[in-house]
């Protein structure tokens, strides 16, 4: 090699900074690659950005991967000190070359425990000052905003190795940890989540970790939904209530630890959601029918794909839990009562399979109530139902139709009678044999 170390560790120290200004310089970079070129060519920089694409040429590689991985490595062994400025650009340069490189993923971690601690510690005491408050919430407001610029880079970060590596576990990993010590029990935050994650899972159907990463999102979802059942009739609002029991913490529910099993600054608490974040988180019998609408057009959509039925068992499975466990269907957080797949007669009317439709028992109870405020009410004619509203919820478009287990063998049978993959087949087989012996005993 005719090039000194030192002229190696400039020329690599130079590209690992034009990598990072050109995340910085474009933010919404949706694909990376190398560019063939075993040679330098010209005497510029091997970084190139057109639109949203970054190219690194090949011929650096070389010198750039040993380079930040030794760092990476002298650093943990406490050989060499970086400031935290470095050890980001380091580990973004490494996790572009090796996106499944765990050591990389730690650093991170520990980097952002730091970012934790400075936007969590009190400042100093200005009550005695008279523009204290003023200050106090203008400096609240600066670190929440810096809060969220980090969290936005690092789901980024993470979206662009998930989609480089296949299956990264280390990579859904850090982003579950991100989520749970810098947005603890944030609602918009995780429905923003799921539905960003949809086209990724659309676009990567056999991707075990990307799945499992959304079934975390829905499980979240659940939880901090189903704890306003516990204070509101009603699945739409949401009203947190301080919890006495010390299990229900989210500090408790989600520990923070190092690496080293350290304990770790206090992450944010969560903040009550606001009316419009609210306004944009679906009831839950919507979530969990949208949900399922996803899998049965990925099933029907690509064929064979065990990752899709595993995903699918596994929302059915929570939803039939949640509905259990909350009495859903029996008068608490329902519109109208629903009946389980064990009740009676349930195939012969198919009205009554779909709790979100709009069937014939809810048009005569409807119409009971009105009648019975008609004969309360009724003044010269006021009051008295329009006949053709009747007629009008009749022929009007169901709502959603939240899973059952009498849908979910109708959608298998549809499955294997329009199934030509062998593989299809012995999907549906086993996900119908495990509806029989998980859910329907």
């Amino acid at each position: 090699m005719a090039e000194t170390e030192n002229e190696v560790e400039v020329l690599v120290q130079r590209v690992v900074k034009d990598i990072n200004n050109a995340f910085k310089r474009n933010p919404n970079i949706d694909e990376i690659g190398l560019i063939p070129c075993p040679e330098v060519r010209y005497n510029r920089s091997p970084i190139v950005l057109v639109e949203n694409k970054l190219g690194v040429e090949s011929w650096c590689v070389k010198y750039l991967l040993p380079y930040v991985h030794n760092k990476l490595l002298l650093y943990r062994q406490r050989k060499q000190w970086l400031d935290r400025e470095a050890l980001v650009d380091i580990t973004c340069t490494l996790l572009l070359l090796n996106p499944d490189f765990t050591t990389a993923w730690n650093v991170r971690r520990w980097i952002l425990q730091q970012v934790l601690r400075e936007c969590s510690s009190p400042g100093p005491d200005r009550k005695e000052q008279g523009d204290g408050d003023r200050h106090d919430a203008a400096e609240k407001t600066r670190l929440s905003e810096h809060l969220h610029r980090v969290l936005h880079e690092e789901m980024k970060v993470c979206a662009d190795a998930a989609g480089r590596y296949p299956s990264n576990y280390n990579a859904w990993s850090h982003r579950i940890w991100v989520l749970q010590n810098m947005a603890p029990g944030n609602l918009k935050v995780l429905h923003d989540e799921l539905s960003s994650m949809r086209q990724w899972v659309s676009m990567h159907v056999s991707d075990h970790s990307g799945f499992h990463y959304r079934q975390f999102l829905l499980k979240a979802l659940v939880r901090e939904l189903s704890q306003s059942l516990s204070s509101s009739s009603s699945p739409q609002h949401y009203h947190p209530q301080p919890s006495s029991n010390p299990s229900h913490s989210p500090h408790k529910a989600n520990p923070h630890h190092q690496a080293n099993g350290e304990a770790t600054a206090a992450a944010p608490c969560p903040s009550p959601p606001s009316p419009e974040d609210l306004a944009s988180v679906p009831a839950l019998p919507q979530l969990f029918h949208q949900e399922v609408e996803l899998c049965t057009d990925l099933i029907k959509s690509f064929p064979g794909h065990e990752t899709l039925w595993c995903h699918r068992r596994h929302v059915f499975y929570l939803w039939h839990h949640w509905r259990r466990d909350h009495h859903y269907g029996q008068g608490f957080g329902s519109e109208s009562p629903q009946p389980n797949h064990t009740d009676a007669g349930l195939s012969s009317h198919p009205h009554t399979a779909c709790p979100g439709g709009v069937g014939l028992d809810r048009v005569q109870r409807r119409n009971g109530q009105a009648q019975e405020g008609q004969d309360a009410m009724e003044v010269d004619g006021v009051g008295v139902p329009d006949p053709r509203d009747t007629k009008r919820l009749k022929r009007g478009p169901p709502g959603p139709c939240p899973p059952a287990l009498p849908s979910e063998h109708s959608f298998v049978a549809s499955v294997l009678d329009s199934c030509h993959s062998p593989e299809q087949g012995r999907f549906a087989l086993a996900y119908r044999k495990w509806l029989d012996s998980v859910i329907g005993q």
